[in-house]
């Protein structure tokens, strides 16, 4: 989407403001890292392609959820560009009581809010691009604009937390998310003085009874770029998994927080994974400790060797007997193929738990697949990387659907090589003579 605005200053095009450097398209139409980076177009072996011709299976739409968030984004976006802020926080507040979320589970006020910060936040992402901002870039000027915006707001808890969001994604902005060591001391300084802005913005909200689940996303945000104790932390993130149990992007983000990279350790880890299955049983089953254990095991050798496998995968059973939505079935199917499939790396023992749950996705797609989701497919062979800049969503989406193929013929490659078809209905897939 082209950039037009910084909030509260006049319409200007930002090729004014910033010099543009053409984006590296790597075959899947994702934005690579600067510079001339090349990355080889995969092939199809021709048994992979005749395995794909044997598959019938139904991609009703495969963009639909990007396309949902994006709706939710640009309205969010259009309000705060025409400064209907009351409209902001009116859409934000009834999105956050009713825990509405999209097909895919993303909440719907986060996506008002990120809208509705995203001129400003993008704006100073782009004068950082390079690490090396022109002196007279006006980093500030957007930030400045919401924070006039902050102060007419009679202390509406949804401007605040749109506001103290915008300060923290400047703040990683500054950052980045490498090693503490990795990090300048003009950059450190930047990203602590946005963080001790955004927890004077959200401090008169803290004693806030009962407490909203966006404004409580707000202070879980706030918590992992603070120096804050590993209690802390986890404590934050239970408030926010007990006010809106049925979000497991919270869930997947504490397991990340969690690891020893960030803010807490193996231990810890595998103690919340644990006590939040305990807690969400009812909705979940078991499933909770998948979600929490979701990304870290993904690239932690030490996490993904000392998860209890057999507990996991009853989580993941216990998520699929507990939803009929595609969306979550396509997740778990790709997670566990291509995701967990593609990172073994040297450790025996992590690579062993691996296998094992990339096993998983033979009886997901053959006992719950019916239709294919290839926006999911393609974001698990990327690692579910949130820093992903697509420039081509269809490209993209083909790429996952290519994949997606892949690996369900080599599912089904016996039936195919006995000359069958497969054909996935709504109660599954069957087979017919080719």
């Amino acid at each position: 989407m082209l950039l037009t605005s910084i909030i509260g200053s006049p319409l200007r095009p930002f090729s004014a403001l910033f010099s543009r450097t053409r984006p590296t398209v790597a075959a899947d139409g994702v934005v690579l890292p600067s510079g001339p980076v090349v990355q080889k177009a995969r092939t199809r072996s021709h048994e992979a392609i005749d395995q794909a011709q044997a598959l019938s299976i139904p991609c009703p739409d495969p963009t639909a959820e990007d396309r949902e968030r994006d709706y939710h984004q640009m309205r969010g976006q259009r309000l705060a560009r025409q400064e209907q802020w009351d409209d902001v926080a009116r859409a934000i507040r009834l999105a956050d009581r009713a825990l509405s979320k999209t097909a895919g589970g993303m909440p719907v006020a986060d996506l008002v809010g990120y809208g509705a910060r995203a001129d400003v936040v993008l704006a100073c992402e782009h004068a950082l691009i390079t690490g090396r901002p022109a002196k007279d870039a006006p980093l500030m000027d957007g930030i400045e604009a919401l924070e006039g915006v902050l102060a007419d707001s009679n202390h509406d808890y949804a401007i605040a937390a749109i506001v103290a969001h915008a300060h923290m994604d400047i703040g990683w902005a500054w950052r980045g998310t490498g090693w503490d060591t990795e990090i300048s001391s003009q950059n450190r300084a930047a990203f602590e003085a946005h963080f001790d802005r955004a927890t004077d913005i959200l401090a008169p909200f803290a004693d806030m009874n009962p407490k909203p689940a966006f404004l409580c996303a707000a202070e879980c945000a706030l918590r992992t770029g603070k120096d804050s104790s590993k209690e802390n932390i986890a404590d934050a993130y239970e408030t926010l998994i007990n006010l809106d149990p049925m979000n497991a992007r919270a869930m997947r983000a504490m397991g990340n927080h969690l690891l020893p990279r960030w803010y807490g350790s193996h231990d810890m880890l595998e103690l919340e994974a644990r006590r939040t299955a305990a807690r969400t049983q009812e909705l979940w089953g078991a499933g909770a400790y998948v979600w929490v254990q979701f990304d870290a095991i993904a690239y932690d050798d030490v996490a993904c060797s000392r998860l209890d496998v057999a507990f996991f995968i009853d989580g993941l059973h216990d998520i699929l007997e507990r939803t009929q939505n595609q969306y979550v079935v396509n997740l778990l199917a790709a997670y566990c193929a291509n995701t967990m499939g593609n990172a073994r790396g040297g450790n025996d023992e992590s690579d062993h738990v691996r296998a094992q749950i990339t096993d998983c996705a033979k009886w997901i797609i053959r006992e719950h697949l019916t239709e294919l989701h290839p926006m999911l497919w393609a974001h698990a062979a990327r690692g579910f990387d949130n820093n992903l800049r697509v420039r081509c969503p269809d490209r993209f989406a083909a790429s996952g659907q290519a994949d997606a193929l892949r690996i369900i013929g080599n599912t089904f490659r016996h039936e195919i090589a006995a000359g069958l078809k497969v054909i996935f209905t709504e109660d599954g897939p069957v087979t017919e003579a080719a």
